[in-house]
């Protein structure tokens, strides 16, 4: 009896340490492959500082030519002018607007000078010099701060306990934001104003913003005019409540009695009424505010470049970099892009033997 129970306890440790066995073995292979990563990236790091330290001369020799390149092409190359405006969107424009310039984008690309002249108003020799727009949102990192800090208040406390700056920022639509930065590039300097105010009119022309504006109006201009109503009748029952304090006050003067408590309790009635006709201009004043704004579906705020100024300058990754830092940056990735291929055919040959 005690042989048999004495098996199935061995065959239990057994088991465990099986188990046991087959987790650390799994442990000991994910940290070997992490390592073995690891030690890969620091050999491709210790190849590529020995491998710019070999080719360094050929490097800074491209990097030269590249200087003098962008020297050149500098000098004799045409200027391109850039000039650009900032508006202000009081509806949600936006995806309009990148929609809008997108467009006038295609009929550059196309060379389609003629309609791109008839939409921006000008002649069709003069569309031909654009070589194309940009827009952009002007904010500051405050500004996005205060603005998440909004949208965080908007929400439940246990949606917003999830939801990180970083979040916030991922779904974040530059068009959103109210202020946007619009640029055009030319080959000739010209004054672009006329094309400013045809780029916000495409904007301003839309149905559905006209429509959402007139509600707009409409429902501000009668809650302007009910406070106006309201400041009437408060302004009168003020010069009311004046004079029959006044007649009380001769009465109590004529009798020689006077009770504080009774003058206590109307100046806070007094007072009460003052404050009320306070709030009521201030909601008055606010929504004269509001209706300035909603005027214009999309406004210049600023147009100062409307001559433009020359802009040679390039993009590369996503930075704006003058002719020479250009082509410097750009010869010597291809250069060391060529030698980096050449190598590996050279270690591709030794295979072959």
């Amino acid at each position: 009896m005690s042989t048999e129970s004495k098996q199935p306890q061995q065959s239990e440790e057994v088991d465990l340490g099986q188990l046991f066995r087959l987790i650390g073995n799994a442990f000991e292979r994910f940290f070997n492959f992490i390592g073995n990563i690891f030690y890969k990236l620091f050999l491709g790091f210790v190849w590529l500082v020995f491998f710019v330290k070999k080719h360094l001369l050929k490097l800074i020799i491209a990097g030269v030519i590249g200087v003098g390149l962008g020297v050149y092409f500098e000098k004799t190359g045409e200027p391109v002018y850039k000039s650009f405006f900032t508006v202000k969107q009081n509806y949600d424009t936006g995806e309009d607007l990148y929609n809008t310039v997108s467009y006038f984008n295609d009929l550059v690309k196309q060379g389609d000078t003629i309609t791109l002249g008839a939409t921006l108003g000008v002649t069709p020799g003069e569309a031909a010099k654009i070589l194309g727009f940009e827009v952009g949102s002007l904010i500051s990192e405050n500004e996005r701060l205060k603005e998440y800090d909004t949208y965080i208040k908007t929400l439940d406390t246990m949606v917003s306990s999830s939801i990180t700056y970083e979040d916030y920022l991922l779904n974040d639509k530059e068009y959103d934001h109210k202020v946007q930065q619009i640029s055009i590039k030319a080959k000739e300097r010209n004054n672009f104003k006329l094309v400013f105010e045809k780029v916000v009119e495409g904007v301003n022309s839309n149905e559905y913003f006209i429509n959402e504006q007139a509600k707009d109006v409409e429902e501000l201009s009668n809650i302007k005019l009910a406070l106006e109503i309201a400041l009437i009748k408060s302004d009168s029952l003020q010069n009311t409540y004046k004079r029959v304090l006044e007649k009380s006050i001769e009465k109590e003067s004529e009798i020689g009695i006077t009770f504080e408590g009774n003058n206590n309790i109307e100046k806070t009635k007094e007072f009460d009424l003052y404050k009320n006709d306070l709030e009521l201009r201030r909601e008055l004043v606010e929504i004269e505010r509001e209706l300035l704004d909603k005027k214009d579906i999309v406004e210049i705020i600023s147009s100062k470049q409307e001559s433009g100024f020359i802009d040679n300058r390039k993009e590369i990754l996503g930075k704006s970099l003058g002719y020479k830092a250009y082509y410097a940056t750009l010869i010597s990735f291809l250069v060391f892009l060529g030698l980096i291929i050449f190598e590996f055919i050279k270690f591709l040959e030794r295979f072959k033997n």
